[in-house]
């Protein structure tokens, strides 16, 4: 499958709520690293997240990605992203948000996905009190700090 055709395979999935075919992007053994979730591994648990916790208090979906690059082994794209809250204090709001999707590929799949997200917009778009946000960052900043990659910036 070609990176276009994969991403937009990849934002349809999201935006139709169709969890089985999110999760058939992925390798059996792949890993989606969610930047509100954490960690999701193999196609049930990868489809459970689409199905359950994106949409347990939201919807109306939209995912687009922009400028992809790949290698063969890595791809990265910058998408924009958002979503209707249904949380209580966030009066039906559409938070928005934009990062960049990294993806480890294997056999023309998706064997780990990260992303680097803005997410600070959508706080807001919220209407979440600067509490919650504080505690979410802090969340955020210790999962940065618990990376083989950042051991040199915290010694």
């Amino acid at each position: 499958m070609d990176t276009t055709t994969m991403l937009r395979a990849f934002c349809g999935a999201v935006e139709q709520r169709d969890g089985n075919a999110f999760a058939s992007l992925f390798t059996e053994d792949g890993v989606y690293h969610d930047v509100f979730y954490g960690a999701f591994m193999g196609h049930a648990a990868i489809a459970e997240m689409i199905d359950d916790c994106f949409y347990r208090t939201a919807t109306d979906f939209r995912w687009d990605t922009h400028d992809p690059v790949s290698d063969g082994k890595t791809l990265y794209a910058r998408y924009t992203f958002s979503y209707r809250s249904s949380l209580p204090e966030a009066n039906g709001a559409r938070a928005m948000f934009e990062g960049v999707s990294i993806m480890t590929l294997r056999d023309g799949k998706i064997a780990e996905y990260h992303e680097v997200a803005n997410t600070a917009p959508a706080f807001v778009d919220l209407n979440f009190a600067p509490e919650r946000i504080a505690k979410i960052v802090a969340k955020q900043g210790a999962a940065l700090k618990a990376r083989p990659e950042m051991k040199r910036h915290l010694a």
